[in-house]
């Protein structure tokens, strides 16, 4: 279904313990580093957490402009990085940039027309895979977020916490929810 492969909620809940996942180094002084000038930690924020900005992202806005958006949220926060207070708060610094540049996006952007359904072309899984995202796309914030990063991003459930701040707990109740809620949705049986 949503098996894409891509680089990458919630509540902005910093964790005492956050660290650099490629050195286990404190998350404050790769922030630091990056403040500094250091490009290597900022390359290594990026490859932790681009994968959930996609997420959040492909949530709000259409997928042909996620990808650029992604870079567009990590150069205002590489610019900004220096007004972050609290270092172990980056993931949900860096997901409120995303849903603010989301916001902006969707509010500079022109409507779109609809395709007609008799047009040809596209595959069969595309347009399942399309229909499912709209169906979490709908979904309350917290459970599109967790579950875009679980099902597309292939995010485990302590990677998510890690990233975005919520504890191990919440993001098995929001994950279990919105899969409940999108099997209720596409009409299929929940158990």
């Amino acid at each position: 279904m949503l098996n894409r492969a891509v680089p990458a909620m919630t509540a902005p809940r910093a964790s005492a313990a956050a660290q650099d996942q490629r050195t286990n180094r404190p998350l404050a002084t790769t922030i630091r580093s990056i403040a500094a000038g250091d490009q290597d930690a900022f390359t290594r924020l990026y490859t932790d957490y681009a994968r959930m900005v996609h997420a959040i992202l492909l949530g709000r806005v259409p997928r042909r402009d996620v990808d650029d958006l992604v870079q567009d949220v990590f150069l205002t926060a590489y610019a900004r990085i220096g007004e972050l207070r609290e270092p172990e708060a980056f993931g949900g610094w860096i997901a409120a940039i995303a849903r603010n540049r989301a916001t902006d996006h969707l509010r500079r952007s022109h409507p779109q027309e609809p395709l007609p359904d008799e047009m040809p072309g596209g595959d069969s899984s595309d347009a399942e895979t399309f229909a499912i995202l709209d169906v979490i796309r709908k979904l309350p914030e917290a459970y599109r977020e967790t579950l875009l990063m679980r099902l597309v991003e292939g995010m485990s459930g302590a990677e998510i916490a890690a990233r975005s701040g919520l504890t191990p707990a919440s993001v098995r109740v929001n994950l279990h929810r919105g899969m409940k809620m999108l099997r209720e949705r596409l009409g299929r049986d929940t158990a």
